[in-house]
C-alpha cells in the first residue's frame, strides 16, 4: 500500500491536488474533515477561529499527531493500494504516518507564495477561511507552531503551485501517475 500525503501552507493547493487525485480514481482521506467533524460535534460555528481552536486543543490533549491517529483506521479501511491524504499539518503527523504505514508513505509538499494563496482564499469561500492577508499570516503562524515547517522539510517531493491551474494539474497528474504505475493492481 502506498499513501501519498500532501503538505503545504494554507491555500497552497493541497485540496486541489487531492481533487485531482480523486478524479484519477484514487481514494482521498481529508485530515481537515477530522477537525471539521469535531467542530460540528461540539456545536461550534465552522469558522477559522473555532477550527483553529479545536485543532489546537486536539493536539494539546491527544498529542501533536492526534489528527493523523484519527485518520489511520480510515486509511486502512479504504481498501486501496494507493490512497491520498490531504492536509498534513505537522511533523508529528508525518512521523505517525511513517511509523504506522511504513515505507509506503510518501510526502509531497505543495508550495505557493502568500499573495497567490490569499487570492485563492478569497475565491474559494470556505467557512473556515480568513478574510485578510493578516488573517492568513496568523493561520500560517498557527500551523507553523504545529510543526508544519518541519513537515514540509520532510517531504519527498515538492510541487510548485505558482502558475495556472492547468500547469499545476499537469504536475500533480505526472507525480501521481508515477506512483500509480508503481502500485500493483488489485
Amino acid at each position: 500500500m502506498k499513501i501519498i500525503a500532501f503538505v503545504g501552507m494554507p491555500a497552497s493547493g493541497k485540496s486541489e491536488a487531492a481533487r485531482i487525485a480523486a478524479e484519477m480514481g484514487i481514494p482521498v482521506i481529508n485530515m481537515g474533515d477530522v477537525i471539521r467533524k469535531e467542530v460540528s460535534r461540539r456545536g461550534l460555528e465552522p469558522n477559522d477561529s473555532n477550527t483553529g481552536m479545536v485543532a489546537t486543543q486536539l493536539r494539546k490533549c491527544e498529542g501533536m499527531d492526534a489528527v493523523a491517529v484519527r485518520c489511520i483506521s480510515q486509511i486502512r479501511d479504504a481498501g486501496s493500494d494507493l490512497i491520498v491524504v490531504d492536509g498534513v499539518r505537522g511533523v508529528a503527523e508525518v512521523e505517525c504516518f511513517r511509523r504506522e504505514l511504513g515505507e509506503g508513505f510518501i510526502l509531497i509538499s505543495i508550495y505557493a507564495p502568500i499573495e497567490i494563496r490569499f487570492s485563492r482564499v478569497q475565491k474559494r469561500g470556505r467557512s473556515d477561511d480568513m478574510n485578510s492577508i493578516e488573517g492568513l499570516r496568523n493561520r500560517d503562524e498557527r500551523e507553523l507552531s504545529w510543526g508544519m515547517g518541519e513537515a514540509i522539510e520532510a517531504s519527498n517531493i515538492e510541487i510548485e503551485n505558482n502558475s495556472t491551474l492547468e500547469i499545476f494539474k499537469k504536475d500533480v497528474v505526472e507525480v501521481l501517475s508515477n506512483y500509480l504505475r508503481q502500485t500493483p493492481s488489485e
